[in-house]
């Protein structure tokens, strides 16, 4: 393997684990993770999986929380062979089971602590044939089709394992919400990984001396690129669960005098509401912040919290991971902006006719370029209309179903959304998917859920129902939703009517909610 060229996500870790063995890769749950270290605990691993039957394009979900046992398993599964699929750890079991049949997934990675989950899975799952749990302390024998994950530590040997792979091979699955209401798996190949992650750090700079705060769920893209990204250049990733105790990570940020800061608004919002003057920050040189744009003010604010950092503000979506960035340099000029498309790649904008637009007007974006995912998995259809055919035979571009407008020396300024899909903390959530979930709740007659403007989450999920009679109250209504649905998908606002708006055709018609 070339030390200056990547052709496979594993290689990433490999690399570093060659380059940097005794150098320290992973800072999380009170642990401190060499690169060689992480190396070997996925070979062995990935020597498990195989003995288990997990073969060459098997898809693997991983039902973890951020953690080293989550990083281990991503990298096992590429080393297997196998395609990772991060499924995010509040995910509800009816959920889960259309994950495993939809992904078709041939074994799963997660805790003790989702053991039930993981038993239905194995009973509901045709496809399902293997389930490692992690314990620190291994309990009771385990039924059949479960085993110890730390079993793979004592009797598997530590050497990569034999592979034959390529860059078009599948890489991982990222489940992404869609129109119909039922999540896509975005199949992502090892090029398109690849490309992306080095497309970033270029535009970041980044250097082997960065240490980089991951508190985004690796559930999601942009936080699933952190370890991928800091590994690939040779830093040091501070992985905390979350951001639920931000004195403690803070903290974290100190004791490990992190350089990189990825955020989203929500996060930036509750840092500041505190007092960050107790905090020794001065170690922080580059912020940046993707989902969804920050306000003007929050963006002052910042940048005198963080005097030496410097601020990226960037677009993307999970079909081509990132698409835009800003320069900390245009942020004054142009602070509404998500700036111009990433290194390596290109972006314009078209009308619904094909016919590309110029500078002032309004129109759905579309993206060319390495990143440019290969499509829906399982579903031709909804992958042609998102990638279309390119400018060159045989080629896709991606349609983002994002309105953009641009101006005159080439900045891209996002408008709104082509469908009803809810960007929310950075994630999509199908409000099909909600509503499924509200006309289970006895009582309700109609209900339709929409986005509201939020300047900290981009877009609030707000929900309209009509009862039948029922007595229901708003914390009726969100508690049902919170028993059924991962916490971002939750609504932050319930509003009864007596009615709500049709079409002639009887159709809800949401236009008339807003």
């Amino acid at each position: 393997m070339a030390v200056d060229r990547v052709r496979l996500v594993q290689e990433i870790l490999e690399r570093g684990a060659e380059q940097w063995p005794e150098k320290i890769a992973l800072v999380s749950d009170g642990r401190r993770w060499t690169y060689s270290h992480i190396d070997r605990r996925a070979n062995q691993l990935a020597h498990a999986l195989r003995g288990r039957g997990v073969a060459r394009g098997d898809r693997v979900l991983l039902l973890l929380p951020n953690g080293p046992e989550l990083v281990v398993g991503i990298f096992a599964v590429l080393k297997a062979g196998g395609v990772f699929v991060v499924v995010n750890p509040t995910t509800k079991p009816d959920k889960l089971v259309y994950l495993a049949a939809d992904s078709g997934a041939r074994a799963l990675l997660t805790g003790v602590d989702r053991r039930e989950a993981a038993h239905r899975l194995l009973e509901e799952s045709p496809d399902l044939k293997t389930v490692a749990l992690s314990a620190e302390a291994e309990p009771a024998d385990l039924p059949e089709g479960m085993w110890w994950w730390e079993q793979a530590y004592t009797e598997f040997p530590d050497h990569r394992p034999p592979l034959h792979a390529v860059d078009l091979d599948l890489a991982c699955l990222i489940y992404t919400s869609g129109s119909t209401g039922e999540p896509k798996g975005v199949m992502s190949d090892h090029s398109n990984v690849v490309f992306a992650a080095e497309s970033i750090i270029e535009y970041l700079h980044n250097t082997a001396e960065d240490v980089v705060l991951g508190v985004l769920p690796l559930s999601f893209s942009y936080g699933l690129y952190q370890p991928l990204m800091t590994f690939r250049f040779g830093g040091r990733l501070v992985l905390e669960r979350g951001f639920a105790y931000p004195a403690e990570v803070l903290r974290q940020v100190e004791v490990e005098r992190v350089t990189g800061l990825p955020g989203v608004p929500t996060l930036y919002s509750v840092l500041l509401s505190m007092d960050l003057s107790e905090f020794d920050l001065t170690s922080v040189r580059y912020l940046t912040n993707a989902a969804a744009a920050l306000p003007p003010a929050h963006i002052q604010r910042l940048r005198q919290a963080f005097p030496h950092a410097r601020l990226y503000s960037m677009y993307g979506l999970t079909e081509t991971k990132r698409t835009l960035y800003l320069t900390p340099e245009e942020l004054d000029r142009r602070p509404d902006s998500v700036g111009k498309a990433i290194p390596g790649t290109e972006v314009w904008l078209e009308d619904d006719s094909g016919k590309r637009l110029g500078p002032g007007e309004v129109g759905e974006l579309v993206v060319r370029g390495r990143h440019v995912m290969r499509g829906y998995w399982g579903d031709p259809r909804a992958t042609a209309e998102r990638f279309p055919p390119g400018p060159l035979p045989g080629e896709r571009v991606c349609r983002t179903g994002d309105l953009f407008r641009m101006d005159e020396d080439g900045f891209f300024y996002f408008v709104g959304r082509k469908d009803d899909i809810i960007k929310s903390r950075g994630e999509k959530v199908s409000p099909k998917e909600v509503e499924n979930v509200l006309y289970r709740l006895p009582g309700i007659r109609e209900a339709a859920v929409i986005g509201v403007p939020d300047p900290v989450l981009g877009q609030a999920i707000k929900a309209y129902v009509v009862v039948n009679g029922a007595v229901l109250t708003e914390a009726d209504i969100l508690r049902h939703c919170r028993e059924h649905l991962e916490e971002l998908m939750v609504p932050r606002l319930v509003e009864f009517r007596r009615e709500l708006p049709k079409t002639g055709s009887g159709k809800i018609l949401k236009t008339g909610l807003a």
